[in-house]
């Protein structure tokens, strides 16, 4: 977990563990209730934890958020290179990227809607890291969008626009699960927005490769 949060306790494995624990618990209450209204003695009963015990590891509760949104954005920067990593082929690269981006999506639905509604409620210079984050995590996809233009596999196109509609397809899954879920697989809505999106910007040689690559899943 990221280490700019200030704990009062050394050990780094109980601090990761009970981090853990009142996190699960404050998204899920700042979900229901809203950031504001959740009080920190609410969070450490929903957690099984006493409030001073909480404060052992937080200072106060937008340390709770703030540590909660950075989470899931360190998972991206975790989760894409693992993904990708030993894959040659840049349009096989590309798509397990995009699929590991909305995986993560997948496993934190109720922090990733958090994000959009209380982002504006840590303090402007934690905004600030939040954002460089995201632009960070953006990155990681636009470089393998950019290894297939390079690649003749996709048409010259507008490469961060593109990268910026393949994070918003990505987070509608979590700002409309209550409608997708019910439909299809996270990885089955992938592949379909990713058929609908590349279509335009597929080369020849790309739409042959990304019919292979298709079929093969």
């Amino acid at each position: 977990m990221p280490p700019n949060i200030k704990s009062k306790v050394d050990d780094t494995a109980l601090v990761a563990r009970r981090r853990s624990q009142v996190l699960a618990a404050a998204i899920e209450l700042f979900g229901k209730r809203g950031y504001h209204p959740t009080t920190v003695r609410e969070i450490a009963e929903h957690a099984g934890l006493s409030t001073g015990l909480v404060y052992q590891y937080f200072g106060d509760k937008e340390d709770v958020l703030y540590l909660g949104l950075q989470t899931v954005l360190d998972s991206y920067r975790e989760r894409i290179p693992a993904a990708t990593e030993g894959i040659a082929d840049p349009l096989e690269r590309f798509r397990a990227a995009v699929h590991a981006y909305c995986r993560v999506i997948d496993a934190n639905i109720d922090a990733t809607v958090l994000a959009y509604r209380e982002t504006k409620s840590v303090s402007p210079k934690r905004r600030g890291v939040i954002m460089q984050k995201e632009v960070e995590t953006n990155a990681l996809i636009e470089a393998e969008v950019r290894s297939c233009v390079k690649a003749g596999l996709f048409e010259k196109t507008d490469v961060g626009l593109l990268t910026y509609l393949i994070v918003m397809f990505a987070h509608a899954w979590a700002l409309k699960a209550w409608h997708f879920q019910g439909q299809m697989s996270v990885e089955q809505y992938t592949d379909r927005n990713l058929a609908l999106l590349l279509n335009p910007v597929l080369t020849e040689r790309g739409r042959r490769e990304n019919v292979r690559l298709a079929a093969a899943r």
